[in-house]
């Protein structure tokens, strides 16, 4: 339902000599600069003329239009995970809303912080079942940390400023603005966008408790067996340097999930590798049979400890510091809790370990530490080259590594068995620099993340490691990345199946492959070409190395790489759904 003509020609002619005077969406704009953004995703549509009218009359924030609302919010969400700032899309009501909601679930799994800007019918319209409208509110409410209704132009700003204060602070998260289609039309007196932002009540803790830490320190000073496992939290708290500084100084070994990869470099012989379903021997060794453990912006999901009874068998002292209060304790109770900013309480940390003149046990440090490498020297990550007569994707990803290891290098995926192995085989030192879709499991993300990142960093090299079944689900955005000059280099392992659907088909289901082949797949390379890139199709080993050299020569260019890879290889080693954390599966020896 639209504004007549006579609601929009009486607003236009109402106070036309007040030069306080500003169109919500005039408002919303002015909000956007007032908060330095750079970039927005969208897609436009009868909701949201008034905003995108607006956006033609400024140039201080570019919009990209995608070509399709779920891929306006991975774009934005990738631009944050790879930058740190506040992601912003914006899409119409209705249509547009439902199909962004993928996205934003994405976003509030692995806490990203978000603004998304939603359309919606006229406020008199609400609630009539108008043409294109949604319950936007109710459908986001379970997958943001707040959404707002703004039903007034007069409360735009200040909604405004509190939707990013609390997207970007406390435990970090989607924010949804819904703005009816007649506020941002009217006309409303503008005072200036607010330069703080009270919330009665909304007031995360950043500081930790004092007494906390210290017991913390005591028992992480006497441990026999001590490990330190880290989560995405270390990296939106912008807290790696605390934490190669916190592992340095007291030399434990370290571990990190699938989302805190980069918090602590791989390279490094202190750090273990991954964790859980996917993560090595000695990563997940160490986490059962450890005594004291320190958890750091991690959350013990179930792709980590496997069955919490088996992870209980162990006793061991547990100290959790985490910005959310609800995440402690949520599914393994722990010893002492820390609330607070990652950050903070590490620095605290870091301090009351120089004025203490405890230090670590080194002859129980040392035992462990053989033990530890007893468990490394199985080399869980070796994997058969074969007879060299078909691509292995292990092999790919190792290879892209090796290339540009030394370069400023981002790695997105998409999700499935080409995620676990680019997670495994790539070797981050720092943070940021690999971005995928970690607690929903999000298909598609891979080429939108890319998108963001190539955006925010047009210098840097940009990889997407993706699979056939993945890649097809926002394989439009291909269109996206020509228009606005992003060229990202498309990894595709291809091996004709839902690759991680087929490798649980075969351990539990006997080998019975229910709709995990693709039998009709496209011509990729002509796909491409016909999106205006370059498309290249490998089907040798030995052709891996030169075809990432001449993609990565191609500077200017989006470059679709098809590799033909080995259809039958899993990912190892492996935990079952139901096992404990150190009941790994090794290779097909042990199926």
């Amino acid at each position: 339902m639209e504004l007549s003509k006579a609601e929009m020609a009486s607003t236009a002619t109402a106070d036309t000599s007040a030069h306080n005077e500003l169109r919500g969406a005039e408002i919303l704009v002015k909000a956007l600069q007032a908060e330095e953004v750079k970039y927005i995703w969208g897609y436009p549509g009868g909701a949201v003329l008034h905003i995108y009218d607006a956006f033609f009359k400024q140039n201080t924030i570019q919009h990209v239009l995608v070509r399709h609302e779920q891929a306006a919010v991975h774009a934005a969400d990738g631009y944050a995970r790879a930058t740190g700032d506040v992601g912003v899309a914006l899409v119409t009501s209705g249509p547009g809303v439902t199909n962004a909601i993928t996205g934003i679930a994405t976003a509030y799994m692995d806490s990203i912080p978000m603004v998304i800007i939603t359309g919606q019918v006229p406020t008199h319209a609400i609630g009539l079942d108008a043409f294109q409208e949604c319950d936007t509110v109710g459908i986001t409410r379970p997958i943001v940390k707040h959404n707002f209704l703004v039903k007034d132009a007069r409360d735009l700003a200040e909604t405004m400023k509190k939707a990013f204060h609390i997207a970007r602070s406390g435990r970090p998260g989607p924010v949804v603005v819904d703005i009816p289609k007649d506020v941002s039309f009217k006309k409303v007196p503008y005072t200036g966008y607010p330069t703080k932002v009270e919330m009665r009540s909304y007031n995360p803790v950043r500081k930790g408790h004092g007494g906390q830490i210290r017991k913390a320190l005591q028992l992480l000073l006497t441990a026999k067996r001590p490990y330190i496992y880290t989560g995405g939290g270390v990296l939106l708290s912008n807290a790696s340097t605390e934490l190669r500084t916190l592992v340095d100084m007291l030399g434990y070994p370290c571990t990190n999930t699938l989302m805190g990869l980069g918090a602590y470099p791989a390279s490094d012989r202190k750090f273990l590798g991954m964790l859980g379903m996917h993560g090595t021997v000695e990563a997940n060794n160490a986490m059962q049979h450890c005594d004291v453990l320190l958890a750091v912006g991690a959350r013990f999901d179930d792709r980590v400890i496997g069955n919490p009874k088996h992870f209980a068998q162990n006793e061991r002292k547990i100290i959790h510091i985490d910005i959310d209060p609800s995440s402690i304790s949520k599914r393994v109770k722990v010893d002492i809790p820390i609330v607070g900013d990652v950050k903070e309480v590490l620095l605290e940390l870091i301090a009351m370990i120089k004025e203490s003149a405890v230090r670590p046990d080194s002859s129980a440090l040392g035992a462990w530490w053989d033990t530890i490498e007893g468990w490394r020297s199985r080399d869980c990550m070796k994997y058969s080259l074969g007879k060299g007569d078909v691509i292995k994707p292990q092999y790919v990803v190792e290879t892209l590594w090796n290339m540009t290891k030394d370069a400023d290098t981002y790695i997105t995926s998409d999700v499935g068995q080409h995620q676990m192995w680019a997670a495994q085989y790539y070797k981050f030192d720092e943070p940021r620099r690999w971005i995928n879709s970690g607690g929903l499991g999000t298909m598609g993300v891979g080429i939108p993340y890319a998108m963001g990142i190539k955006l925010a960093k047009p210098d840097s090299e940009v990889f997407c490691i993706t699979g056939e079944g993945s890649v097809q689900m926002c394989i439009q955005e291909l269109s996206t990345c020509l228009q606005y000059n992003t060229p990202i280099k498309i990894c595709a392992l291809n091996n004709r199946y839902l690759g991680m659907v087929r490798q649980w088909q075969e351990i539990d289901y006997e080998g019975r492959y229910s709709h995990s082949y693709m039998d009709a797949l496209p011509n990729f390379v002509k796909l491409a070409e016909a999106y205006g890139h370059v498309g290249m199709l490998i089907e040798r080993p030995e052709d891996v190395e030169p075809a990432l050299r001449e993609a990565r020569r191609l500077k200017d260019r989006t470059v679709f790489m098809d590799f033909r890879t080995d259809p039958t290889e899993n990912v190892f080693p492996m935990v079952q759904a139901g096992k404990g954390i150190t009941e790994m599966l090794l290779g097909a020896e042990d199926l």
